[in-house]
């Protein structure tokens, strides 16, 4: 496959700017934040404005001293007392104008973006393919859950590729659960950049609420040993070094939430949930399930799945282009021939049908609850629920049942002050709660009510 996420350069690290030309981002722009920081915070210090807009001392003072050329700014004397003491500097009445039109074009205030071709190259040196994830990390990951080998092995495959996955089976039977381990058993760290300016326009990316920033410097130089070699003023503050990301989008999803979302009120953009995801996973989870129409939603991913390239479009109907660099995948309760053509099903490169557990790997994730939760184990009592649940309840086995029958066991006993114990009694009451039809359960006279 030819596919500019192949390639890997030396460097993953993003090299500080050293003037403005460098930085990718026009003068004008550059000072609009400038202003706008002096405006709104009242920021004077030249290091406080360098911290704000994450860029390099050298280039916050170009910066002022094109703002004093155009009479925006003036000096306001020293800082202190001290001979290193910095200059403070004000905004004119003149500057007070001009950054207050500037709030009017754009409310942003933060760090520089960074440009659009600075993006693209970065995305190209930390691709998603270019990870190997071993075996072993995808054991690991899986360890706690009762997977068949079989299963393991297409995973293992699937997460190698980079590719789509589609991963389906009857509910209840841990399909969001693998799609979030994953997502955790990459581990490099990716830089993200805090926003991208298109046109003029800044688009924000970093996202706390997805994005987990790597902060330990131990961690940070095992993973990009590379990083050994920089400073800390060489490396550009307008990116973040993270882990790869996982985003999970359900049954709220919409086709709106996979376009740049632009705020009228601060104007500049929020990027969409999968270009957050860039460079890690984005799980569609319940696919068929959301308000949109699924042949919608999937024919929202042809190009992307296929060409490995996105397009956005701004307000002003300019549309651009974004390397596709995300491991979509999706999660549904439904057959596929149900929920897509054949034509999409041959982008979708791996898929993974999730069985029903056998009633061996049902005892397994039963009694490994339990010796978790310092529950005593009962083979009766675990043979009781199986059979209820197929025969009188008339549902298949399930990964989740388990749990939720250990959970309620738990809270039960919380309940009565009582140490946890597996009772038919608190069996029954856990199963009515399964069925939704309370007393649907009676005790079985030839099973013990409690396990010895």
């Amino acid at each position: 496959m030819n596919s500019v996420f192949e390639s890997r350069t030396t460097s993953r690290v993003p090299e500080a700017p050293e003037s403005i030309e460098e930085s990718g981002i026009g003068m004008n722009s550059l000072l609009r934040i400038l202003m706008k920081a002096m405006y709104v915070h009242g920021v004077e210090l030249e290091s406080e404005l360098a911290e704000i807009m994450k860029i390099g001392r050298n280039i916050v003072n170009d910066l002022l001293d094109e703002a004093r050329t155009q009479m925006l700014v003036e000096t306001k004397g020293s800082a202190g007392a001290s001979i290193k003491s910095e200059i403070r500097y004000g905004l004119t009445g003149r500057g007070q104008e001009w950054a207050a039109d500037a709030m009017e074009l754009s409310m942003y205030i933060g760090p520089v973006p960074v440009s659009l071709p600075s993006y693209y190259e970065q995305i190209r040196k930390q691709p998603l393919i270019g990870e190997r994830v071993e075996k072993d990390a995808i054991d690991r990951g899986l360890a706690e859950y009762v997977v068949p080998r079989a299963l393991v092995r297409r995973l293992g495959q699937a997460v190698n590729s980079a590719r789509a996955m589609l991963l389906y089976g009857a509910p209840g039977n841990g399909k969001t659960t693998i799609a979030e381990i994953i997502g955790g058993v990459f581990k490099e760290i990716i830089f993200i950049p805090y926003c991208i300016e298109v046109d003029g326009n800044i688009i924000k990316i970093f996202d706390p609420a997805i994005h987990v920033r790597e902060t330990d410097a131990s961690t940070l130089l095992q993973a990009v040993p590379e990083i050994a070699g920089y400073k800390s003023r060489e490396i550009d503050g307008r990116w973040v070094a993270c882990r790869r990301p996982t985003v999970i989008a359900g049954g709220e999803l919409t086709l709106e939430m996979l376009d740049l979302q632009f705020n009228e009120y601060s104007k500049f953009y929020e990027a969409p949930l999968h270009v957050k995801a860039m460079g890690g996973t984005f799980l569609i989870d319940d696919l068929g399930r959301q308000l949109v129409e699924p042949e919608a939603l999937l024919n929202r991913w042809i190009t992307p799945l296929e060409k490995r390239v996105d397009y956005l479009t701004l307000s002003s109907g300019r549309t651009f282009t974004l390397p596709f660099d995300v491991m979509v995948i999706f999660a549904t309760n439904l057959t596929p021939d149900d929920l897509m053509d054949p034509a999409f099903l041959r982008r979708i490169a791996y898929k993974v049908q999730v069985h029903q557990p056998t009633e061996e790997h049902y005892r397994r994730v039963f009694r490994m609850l339990c010796d978790r939760h310092n529950v005593p184990f009962d083979d009766s009592v675990a043979n009781f629920a199986m059979d209820k649940i197929q025969n009188v309840l008339n549902q298949p086995l399930s990964f989740y049942q388990p749990r939720f029958i250990v959970e309620q066991i738990i809270a039960a006993c919380k309940y009565e002050g009582a140490p946890p114990r597996m009772d038919i009694d608190l069996l029954i009451d856990a199963l009515d709660n399964i069925s939704l039809e309370e007393g649907l359960i009676a005790p079985d006279s030839t099973t013990p009510l409690t396990a010895s």
